[in-house]
């Protein structure tokens, strides 16, 4: 538990039967923390009875295996579960707002998600707005809040603020009301020129050309 919080992994595999604390316990605490819930769980055990398995899968465990067990089976099951996570950052990036149910599996994540739109709806466009700042607001230690993002959209805590940012922009340019210059200030570049190399480095083109191409469109 202590690691999970720590290092935020990609997936945890557990035994059912353990001292101190069972593989139920142990599910139990990661998936009702915002830090960790979204982390996938592989119980193992060898206990096969069905009400033992739907007591694993009741407490938020994702998937359960019974011993004896192949090894490639194990494997198997745990590059779906890493698979399917890697589709929901794919839809991340994909999506000029943030969708919480779609980088989102348990609930709490939405509601982690939700908040921090929250966040950013009040702090993106402030140019002093920090990782720092972020991690305060959201109640998390800076690290935890990086694995945390990672896992959700692959990105790490200042590349979401950034991408953030960009998103935004990419609403302002479609208004076609604004110059180049004010669009990056407004959404908390305090550098036209930065504005423009990030943008062309995310979308391939700069804001200008952006705004050429929809103009034709």
């Amino acid at each position: 538990i202590e690691k999970a919080v720590q290092f935020v992994p990609d997936l945890i595999i557990t035994d059912l039967m353990m001292p101190v604390k069972n593989g139920i316990e142990l599910s139990e605490f990661v998936k009702d923390d915002e830090r960790t819930c979204h982390i996938p769980i592989i119980m193992l055990t060898a206990r096969v009875e069905e009400e033992d398995m739907l007591e694993g899968l009741s407490t938020g465990a994702d998937d359960y295996v019974t011993k004896p067990f192949k090894i490639k089976i194990l494997e198997s099951r745990v590059k779906n579960l890493i698979y399917n996570r890697n589709k929901l950052r794919k839809r991340y990036s994909q999506e000029i707002i943030l969708k919480p149910k779609d980088i989102a599996i348990v609930p709490k994540d939405e509601l982690l998600v939700e908040r921090i739109q929250h966040i950013l709806d009040e702090k993106l466009t402030d140019p002093a707005f920090s990782v720092e700042q972020f991690s305060k607001e959201i109640g998390m230690s800076r690290m935890q809040l990086h694995r945390k993002l990672k896992a959700l959209t692959g990105l790490s805590a200042t590349e979401f603020i950034r991408s953030q940012r960009l998103k935004a922009s990419i609403s302002l340019l479609k208004q076609k009301e604004i110059n180049i210059s004010e669009i990056g200030y407004s959404v908390g570049f305090n550098d036209p020129s930065y504005f423009s190399k990030c943008f062309k480095e995310t979308y391939g083109v700069s804001p200008t050309a952006y705004l050429e191409n929809i103009e034709k469109s």
